[in-house]
């Protein structure tokens, strides 16, 4: 038959064909034989072990005689213990029926409570918090009521924690912390210890959110060395510690990011940079400056940028010698180096210009021949040909770096400046007198 009309069964199946009906009619004819067949043996044993039964019992009390067949009296008695098993069942079901309802009754809290429980959870991530505060403190109260449930530490956990952070996500700072102290007041065990770790890490976040640097780093301490190595962890460690002004503690989380790969490598390189930057700048003295330094790893140290600003700051200190020995290795490998890099470098070498001496001649007129266009490259080697009383490849390099406006302003009035002494020195006083007009002319 078609879809939607009546088969040979006599039923009416929408939407199925003559294959689905075949199939139902098959599994019903089925279970019909092999009932009849059941119900035959059955016979057959019956008729073969009691039909030539001659067997007799009777009964006597006192003149009177009861006389009955064998297989009437076995069948008696096998109702008579059916009916003694069915009202012994009744009995006991009767006798147990206060239990049954006790366990009836916890179930029925636990179920209250897992359902208040879940309902917080989708309310909090809703953003409905105020609802799920109250669902957590209505789970907790069911959770008392039931013997079972109550012994489950790492439900309380669970509920004190999403009642914390709807709190925290309302302001309520009070009853946050009164939340979270319960949340980690409960013992910890092989089913609560992820729950309290969690805890922790949630109390050390709000603690970033309030601006509290130095309890957040407490709580972060007490972490297991485990969790403590885990990324969010570090990532925290690392906002704490540069929240709380301590990039020497900050440098260690970076590492370690960048080891397990959880920045990019230009966030990790930027990071980096920036957390080098401000340990250089926290430096006093020479001392201080070298033993950051040589702190430092590997990676940090062959930075452009990082080695730059150290130089700049050991010539502010008065150590110019040592700060063109670390300059050293990179200009001699400018190439390599993009044209930021290359012009943090020049700065940096101005900066220690009283350190540089003839044997930085080939590494200077190598660079001038292959970066003569880069005005930061032209105005370090000018202004080092000059130190060296070469005056005419200086002038040249230095008007090129002068008059380019890509240069920065102090730059350019310090080049304009260096050919003015070096008109003084060839008595050009006219062309001294137009080079600090020129200097003077400029902002900034």
């Amino acid at each position: 038959p078609l879809p939607g009309t009546a088969c040979g069964c006599g039923v009416r199946h929408p939407g199925h064909g003559a294959s689905t009906c075949a199939i139902n009619i098959d599994r019903h004819d089925g279970r019909l034989v092999l009932w009849f067949v059941l119900l035959f043996v059955v016979a057959v044993v019956c008729a073969t072990s009691l039909g030539a039964n001659e067997g007799l019992v009777s009964f006597f009390w006192q003149t009177h005689r009861v006389d009955m067949s064998l297989n009437l009296f076995l069948l008696v008695i096998l109702e008579l213990c059916v009916v003694l098993v069915l009202i012994m069942q009744g009995v006991r079901s009767l006798v147990g029926l206060p239990q049954r309802a006790r366990q009836w009754r916890a179930e029925r809290r636990d179920r209250q409570a897992q359902t208040s429980l879940r309902k917080a959870f989708s309310n909090f991530f809703s953003g409905r918090f105020s609802r799920s505060e109250k669902l957590a403190k209505q789970a907790l109260t069911t959770q008392s009521e039931s013997e079972v449930l109550s012994e489950d530490k790492e439900f309380t956990a669970l509920a004190f924690l999403i009642a914390a952070a709807s709190a925290h996500r309302l302001q309520d700072k009070a009853n946050r912390n009164a939340q979270l102290a319960q949340a980690l007041a409960i013992e910890p065990n092989s089913a609560t210890q992820a729950v309290i770790e969690g805890a922790r890490l949630m109390a050390a976040e709000w603690a970033l959110d309030d601006r509290d640097a130095p309890r957040a780093l407490e709580l972060l301490a007490e972490l297991p060395p485990g969790v403590a190595r885990r990324t969010h962890t570090l990532r925290l460690r690392l906002q704490a510690s540069r929240l709380g002004l301590q990039p020497h503690e900050a440098l260690k989380p970076a590492r370690l990011l960048i080891k397990h790969q959880g920045l990019s490598v230009i966030a990790a390189a930027g990071l980096t940079r920036s957390l080098a930057f401000e340990v250089l700048d926290s430096a006093r003295d020479i001392d201080q400056l070298q033993t950051v330094w040589h702190q430092f790893d590997a990676t940090e140290r062959r930075d452009p940028f990082v080695a730059s600003k150290a130089a700049l700051l050991l010539a502010h200190f008065g150590a110019a010698p040592a700060a063109c020995l670390w300059l050293r290795p990179f200009w001699e490998r400018l190439s390599e180096l993009s044209t930021d890099e290359r012009t943090a470098l020049s700065q940096s070498l101005v900066a220690a210009m009283e350190g540089v001496s003839a044997e930085w001649l080939p590494c200077l007129e190598t660079a001038s021949l292959q970066f003569e266009r880069e005005p930061a490259i032209a105005h370090a080697v000018g202004t080092a040909y000059a130190k060296m009383q070469l005056w005419g490849k200086a002038r040249q390099l230095l008007t090129h770096a002068a008059q380019h406006d890509a240069l920065e302003a102090p730059q350019r009035r310090q080049a304009w400046l260096t050919l003015a002494r070096i008109a003084e020195h060839d008595d050009q006083l006219h062309r001294a007198v137009e080079c600090y007009r020129e200097a003077a002319l400029i902002l900034g």
